[in-house]
């Protein structure tokens, strides 16, 4: 997949150093997948919800933080519309 806004991430980041491993993990997954459909997004990720119009909500760190994606799956293409904790 191509993680699309990924300088989103990097700044998310500098304001939650905590979050680093985290993120780059989901990163790295992201990025080494190929994914066809929401089954596939699963096996990866059990706490990914989705959310309605190829939207799809990652929860990180035992659901203290959020990063809210569209996915299109015919060209493997993922665009980070929001990062952030659950209180923002």
């Amino acid at each position: 997949m191509r993680i699309f806004t990924e300088h989103a991430l990097s700044e998310y980041i500098q304001k939650h150093p905590e979050t680093k491993t985290a993120l780059q993990e989901w990163k790295y997954v992201v990025r080494h997948s190929e994914w066809t459909c929401f089954a596939d997004i699963k096996k990866d990720f059990n706490s990914v919800y989705a959310v309605g119009n190829q939207r799809y909500v990652f929860n990180i760190m035992g659901n203290h933080h959020r990063i809210v994606v569209v996915i299109k799956f015919t060209i493997y293409f993922v665009y980070i519309r929001f990062i952030g904790t659950h209180t923002e």
